[in-house]
């Protein structure tokens, strides 16, 4: 069975990344040597979604993990392989679309107490800075928003690797995760359990397993 198809994610028209000056020292300053597969996948590139996940996890009741994903989302990604400082990535979430496989709960976090889907359509994270801090390892900062609320992240990410499939399309992946506090983006429903402690965990792991195609240049 072929795990890949023909079907290349659709983007919006929008124009490139603008030119983006740097303000960090080059790779070469941190002594990290990076993965030679990165050498050739200097480019825009849009994740797949057909063979990735942008999920999370919360402990729910103290005593069990409820994991989730969005399904729906846009993606443009620019990767710097001869300078990751440059490197960036935005990504805008429909907050309608998330799945944790159970109906009713799917409906409670759409709604008012936690994410106003009807109110607050899209949540996006946009990266303000990257450092290569090991060969396959990197740190991206960026703000993530949610229902109007901009707050810094911290992701670390892990290169993967990359492939050309059957049908000629250059593929990448790359795994992150950061932990946040939900309370700080105003998720602050809860109710209390009878044992004194919260329903729903405060920390919320943030899991992005991440496959992208490379785009075409503009105009090719």
């Amino acid at each position: 069975m072929n795990l890949f198809n023909r079907v290349v994610p659709s983007r919006r028209q929008t124009a490139p990344f603008p030119p983006q000056h740097r303000t960090g020292a080059p790779e070469s300053a941190t002594g990290v040597l990076p993965d030679p597969g990165l050498a050739n996948l200097s480019g825009e590139w849009v994740v797949d979604p057909a063979h990735s996940r942008i999920g999370f996890s919360v402990r729910h009741a103290m005593v069990t993990t409820v994991r989730g994903c969005f399904l729906e989302y846009e993606s443009r990604l620019y990767f710097d392989a001869h300078d990751p400082t440059r490197s960036r990535a935005d990504i805008t979430l429909f907050t309608s679309s998330v799945d944790t496989g159970v109906e009713q709960r799917d409906a409670h976090l759409v709604g008012r107490d936690f994410l106003d889907a009807a109110t607050y359509p899209h949540m996006r994270f946009t990266s303000t800075a990257v450092e290569q801090t090991g060969a396959d390892l990197f740190r991206m900062s960026g703000e993530l928003t949610i229902k109007g609320v901009s707050r810094a992240v911290v992701l670390d990410m892990t290169y993967i690797g990359n492939v050309t499939d059957p049908f000629g399309y250059d593929r990448v992946g790359f795994d992150g995760t950061t932990t946040i506090n939900r309370s700080d983006w105003g998720l602050t429903y809860n109710s209390r359990l009878a044992e004194g402690g919260a329903m729903v965990s405060e920390k919320v792991r943030l899991q992005l397993d991440i496959a992208a195609i490379r785009t075409p240049p503009s105009g090719g």
